[in-house]
């Protein structure tokens, strides 16, 4: 997701903290040496190269496996360069350091490990994708360093191992056309995530990971693709992981629209291959011929105009007949997927960060979901609102946000980031999986949005969770920022950290005798239909309300049975929204 208008720039550079010590690892099976280094306490091994390199004829192309040559040391003590994006600065506070290089060659991952492993070890091994809107993100990203994790884990006596990985975004991951379809070249990115999933499935062991305990992890579309991984080719061919966690996403309204198709002929348009049509071979070929400079100011340049059709969002996976046989929303009601358990969850104030503030009647929240919902028919977009009545919704305590702008952030957030999960994790319960359901409710970064952009109090918003389960809160102690964490933040820390690396251990994310959330149980039926009358439990994860909840009902707690999810989510659900918000 794209922030709103009013955010500014600052960019922050991570550091890496180092010993003079280097461990290695030597993969005796290919006969490969990795020399990593010592930091805040546990081992990384840098940009390991799991793809070639992606320029030239390989341009949009599925990505090919690197395969070191025998007898050959990898030196993996410092960060590669992103993938194609735009260079500077993020959006801190979600990001914290700045994109500096780009290359084609960017098809890298990091291992981060406790001390003292070896290949005998056999510890499970959590798999991150970064979001970004398919359009930035990093492995080096410091928001998203795993260090204080890895560490929570060993502590709470489940370590962990943890990887990171590169992979295409825009148009070099997500480029669309019928002649890159008939030559099985959509969908690159995803292509790009599953290679390295593989990567890790059959080298890990030497680094002293279980390849049969994998857990891929993601958010924002980092989510979306995780989504993408469990449902990838129908559910036809083994899943090279175990578990998935999907954070503030799972899927997408759009991904069977047009977005994606407008966004290539308008890259196509401003370069000039558009001499033909832009399903022909030729328009492909004049794409792959072009400098990664001049592909890449195009994008930018026609992304601007592009965006304000979804949020951000144009650069989306595509039904290619390979990997996504199906549309998502098919592959769901068909069972076709893979059979792994998972824990998905949404910030409870998410997308208000992706707003438009100044939206203050009823007639502006009608024309934002309108424009973010093309395709929603004027009846169901009433029966959408009527859904959200105004009068559940007040003015913030300063009058500077309106009622209608929470009404607006709230509908908005069910659709994205919230009935999504319900409906896909209700179908993967079905099948006999377990799902746990989640909403985060703390956050530290309320106070550094107002620093940073004179931003009123928009609530828990879209990554609050990663100060807390990267077990890194001390990150946001950087460059004047307001940074006051409370014994309840840092508290969350060690709960939130050990219970993601929990369910990357054994499955579950909470644990009796260990310092994770507590009667954090499943949230529907497991195997045959789902729960009655479309029920399902959340556990609210943070705030004064922490614990296990029904939607609605006795057990519902007041932080929870507010949000009506049960009604709300049965109407977004169903088979004529989903037909008509594409997906």
């Amino acid at each position: 997701m794209r922030p709103p208008s009013f955010f500014g720039t600052l960019g922050l550079c991570g550091s890496v903290v180092a010993t003079t010590s280097s461990p290695s690892v030597v993969d005796t099976k290919h006969n490969v040496t990795y020399n990593g280094l010592n930091r805040n306490g546990v081992e990384a091994f840098l940009s390991i190269p799991y793809g070639q390199d992606t320029s030239g004829a390989n341009r949009f192309k599925p990505p090919q496996a690197f395969v070191p040559k025998r007898g050959s040391t990898i030196n993996a003590q410092a960060y590669g360069p992103a993938c194609p994006q735009p260079l500077g600065e993020g959006f801190p506070p979600l990001t914290l350091t700045n994109v500096t290089a780009i290359s084609e060659d960017c098809l890298h991952l990091n291992v981060i490990r406790p001390l003292n492993v070896t290949s005998k070890s056999r510890l499970p091994v959590l798999v991150y994708i970064y979001g970004g809107s398919f359009w930035t993100g990093q492995n080096s990203e410091l928001a998203t360093q795993p260090d204080g994790m890895v560490l929570e884990s060993v502590e709470n006596g489940l370590p962990i191992i943890h990887v990171a990985m590169n992979y295409r975004l825009g148009v070099w991951g997500f480029a669309k056309s019928d002649a890159l379809k008939s030559e099985g070249s959509e969908n690159a990115a995803l292509r790009d995530q599953r290679l390295a999933i593989e990567w890790v499935r059959d080298n890990i062991a030497s680094f002293g990971g279980d390849p049969s305990k994998i857990t891929i992890s993601g958010q924002s579309s980092g989510g979306l693709a995780v989504g993408m991984q469990i449902m990838a080719y129908g559910g036809s061919k083994p899943a090279p992981f175990q578990r998935g966690i999907c954070e503030s996403q799972a899927l997408e309204p759009g991904i069977t629209g047009n977005y994606t198709l407008n966004a290539m002929q308008a890259v196509a348009n401003y370069v000039g291959c558009n001499s033909t049509s832009l399903h022909s071979a030729a328009t492909v070929a004049c794409l792959r011929n072009l400098s990664m400079e001049t592909l890449e100011a195009a994008e930018e340049a026609t992304y601007s105009d592009a965006i304000s059709y979804n949020i951000g969002d144009i650069w989306l996976p595509s039904v290619d007949g390979d990997f996504l046989p199906l549309a998502p929303s098919q592959l769901i009601a068909q069972h076709k997927f893979a059979a792994v358990d998972v824990m998905m969850g949404w910030c409870q104030d998410d997308v208000a960060l992706f707003t438009d503030t100044t939206i203050a009647s009823a007639a502006e929240t009608r024309a934002f979901l309108s424009s973010y919902l093309p395709g929603l028919s004027n009846a169901s977009l009433d029966g959408l609102l009527a859904l959200y009545p105004s009068s559940e919704f007040a003015n913030n305590t300063d009058n500077t946000l309106s009622a209608e702008f929470f009404r607006t952030a709230r509908v908005f957030r069910d659709v994205l980031m919230t009935c999504e999960p319900v409906h896909y994790g209700a179908a993967l319960a079905a099948a006999g999986n377990d799902v746990y359901l989640y909403e985060w409710n703390q956050t530290i970064l309320d106070p550094i949005l107002a620093y940073l952009y004179d931003a009123p109090p928009l609530g828990v918003v879209h990554t609050s969770e990663f100060a807390y389960v990267f077990g890194n809160i001390s990150h946001w102690d950087t460059q004047g920022y307001p940074y006051a964490p409370t014994p309840s933040d840092y508290a969350l820390v060690k709960r939130g950290s050990r219970t993601w690396s929990t369910f990357a251990s054994l499955g579950v994310p909470g644990l009796k005798g260990k310092d994770t959330f507590q009667g954090f149980g499943t949230s529907f039926p497991k195997g045959g239909a789902s729960a009655k009358n479309g029920s399902f439990s959340v556990f609210v994860a943070g705030g004064p309300e922490e614990g296990f909840s029904a939607v609605d009902g006795p057990g519902a707690k007041a932080v929870v049975a507010e949000q009506k999810l049960r009604e709300r989510c049965a109407y977004i659900n169903s088979a004529e929204f989903i037909a008509q918000v594409r997906y």
